[in-house]
């Protein structure tokens, strides 16, 4: 757990603000929550202080308006004054719930749409605020971070714009690729893992699992989720191994080169329970085959651990995968939405990643330093040591 008290020997950047978009509502309000519940309970400030001029307050979300034209324009437009403060804008850019209308037909709002009402908040804001930081959790066009011939190079254009209109920080989650920081290296940019969440998730739902190298294996799905496996297995004290996508470059579907095959790299895995860790499930094929393929190689029980579950294609395919025992369970995050029809499932167990984010707006708050907040290593193993000397129980587990 980050130490608080760090903060109590810094001033503030500025007063905080929180600026929540539709598309992020329920998440932001669960932030705005527990950045007030830190700073009226967990350390204090020194209320005469004109630093800390309005430190503690119930809420720190601003109203703002988002109005749409007949033509299917809009604007955006700040209530309350933000000048000299340090805010920060969360929005979710695959709420595909969020409904608009134009020329009198109803649109469901794309991720194009929530990015261009993102910069139109920031236009509302640049010269009065002090600071403007971006939380992005799901990176738009981070899937698009590299250029193969003549394509669009989507996610660096989308940073340039976005620093040139005047923000200092930009935060995200789990990005596809973490090198599209290079995009922009004069800007500040954080890229947080959910790892710590989905050791608590699992543990507080799977009360026999063994977490040791005996018992446990943690896999990657293709050799880009790699690093976020191998970090995970090392800290939890298990093993690790990996598939290789074998794929068709000579064709493109949806995008992409289809997948051929899935080639498994790593110790035999029989009668062990495994971890399968990766960024994003999208449509679900690939994962489901994958765990399909651990199921025939002997593995005892498969978890399937996703910070962005999406399922494009929606859900039949992965009851189907549960019916037949593919997997034992999915735990993905609340980073992005998710309807109720996903979330009422026995087998989708949600990593809650409010708390998580207000500790990071707090301590950006301050400029603090964000090690122990980035790599929670000691965290996770104090709660992998109390679940294997008998805490089961979350009170037990956690603080």
């Amino acid at each position: 757990m980050p130490d608080f008290h760090l903060l109590e020997g810094t001033i503030p950047v500025a007063p905080l603000n929180l600026i929540v978009m539709e598309s992020a509502l329920e998440l932001g309000n669960s932030v705005d929550s527990y950045i007030s519940q830190f700073r009226h309970e967990l350390y204090s400030m020194p209320g005469n202080d004109p630093a800390f001029h309005g430190y503690v307050k119930d809420s720190y979300k601003i109203h703002f308006t988002m109005d749409r034209f007949g033509s299917g324009e809009s604007k955006a437009t700040i209530n309350e004054s933000v000048r000299g403060n340090d805010v920060y804008i969360l929005t979710d850019i695959c709420n595909y719930s969020i409904t608009y209308k134009m020329y009198n037909y109803v649109n469901h709002k794309s991720p194009d749409d929530h990015y261009q009402d993102l910069k139109r908040v920031i236009g509302a804001l640049t010269g009065k605020a002090k600071r403007i930081n971006v939380i992005m959790p799901f990176l738009y066009e981070g899937r698009q971070h590299k250029r193969n011939g003549m394509e669009s190079l989507d996610a660096a254009q989308m940073f340039k714009e976005l620093y040139d209109m005047g923000i200092s920080n930009f935060i995200t989650f789990d990005a596809h690729d973490p090198r599209i920081s290079n995009a922009k290296p004069l800007g500040g940019f954080d890229n947080f893992l959910a790892s710590y969440q989905f050791m608590k998730a699992l543990l507080s739902h799977i009360d026999d699992l063994i977490v040791d190298k005996d018992h446990l294996t943690v896999i990657s799905p293709d050799e880009g989720a790699l690093d976020r496996a191998v970090y995970f297995a090392n800290v939890i004290g298990a093993d690790t191994g990996m598939f290789y996508k074998r794929r068709d470059y000579a064709h493109v579907v949806n995008g992409s080169n289809p997948i051929v095959a899935h080639e498994f790299l790593g110790s035999d895995i029989k009668g062990r329970d495994v971890i399968v860790i990766d960024d994003m499930i999208s449509s679900g094929s690939s994962m489901i085959d994958t765990a399909r393929q651990l199921k025939n190689m002997g593995a005892k029980r498969v978890f399937i651990c996703t910070t962005f579950g999406l399922f494009t294609d929606g859900m039949d395919k992965f009851d189907e995968g549960y019916e037949k025992g593919y997997f034992d369970a999915v735990i993905t995050t609340n980073l992005t939405y998710m309807d109720e029809e996903i979330t009422k499932r026995e087998y989708i167990f949600i990593a809650d990643m409010g708390k998580f984010l207000a500790t990071i707006i707090n301590f950006l708050n301050h400029d603090a330093s964000m090690s122990t907040v980035n790599m929670p290593t000691d965290k996770i193993h104090e709660i992998v040591e109390k679940y294997n000397s008998g805490c089961k129980t979350p009170t037990e587990l956690f603080d």
